[in-house]
């Protein structure tokens, strides 16, 4: 039975790829994430990379936070490594932390990969109204995070931040 909460809804998204590494051009789990988001009828407004720098990747989502986007989502910085620093620098911007969105990530991530989908900080969470949500920088795990359980949730979130 369908909750009556679940609907379907198109909306603005920022996306930001954190790496040290890749370009525009040559990334492909962006351009994954965007195919997807795009099919569902979302409008990418906003696509970053930059590299792996608390500072920049901090401004970066409070400018996102201050857009137009209702969504906003980081590739990359989701590990344990000293590198790893997107997940740091979105949580302090959290009003509000979306605590099951990590756990169930990690447990698919366990399903598909074992041992290592359990080390990802995968995390998600509110920020005014806005959802902000990040994802490993693997093409893989993005495209998992999209189809399993951000694009079936995302109508059923919004309302929630919505209403009163």
């Amino acid at each position: 039975m369908r909750h009556l909460r679940d609907q379907k809804t198109t909306t603005s998204i920022a996306l930001l790829i954190t790496s040290d590494t890749r370009t525009l051009d040559e990334d492909e789990t962006g351009q994954a994430a965007i195919e997807l988001l795009e099919s569902e009828g979302h409008k990418i407004i906003c696509r970053d990379i930059m590299p792996n720098d608390p500072q920049k990747i901090t401004h970066w989502l409070m400018e996102s936070i201050e857009g137009k986007a209702r969504v906003i989502i980081t590739s990359g910085g989701t590990g344990i490594g000293k590198v790893d620093v997107t997940v740091d620098s979105a949580t302090r911007l959290f009003d509000k932390e979306i605590t099951g969105f990590g756990e169930h990530f990690r447990r698919l991530s366990y399903d598909e990969v074992g041992i290592p989908g359990l080390i990802s900080r995968a995390a998600a969470g509110v920020s005014g109204k806005k959802l902000i949500f990040c994802l490993p920088g693997s093409k893989e795990a993005v495209k998992m995070a999209l189809t399993e359980i951000i694009l079936p949730g995302l109508g059923h979130m919004l309302w929630e931040l919505d209403r009163r």
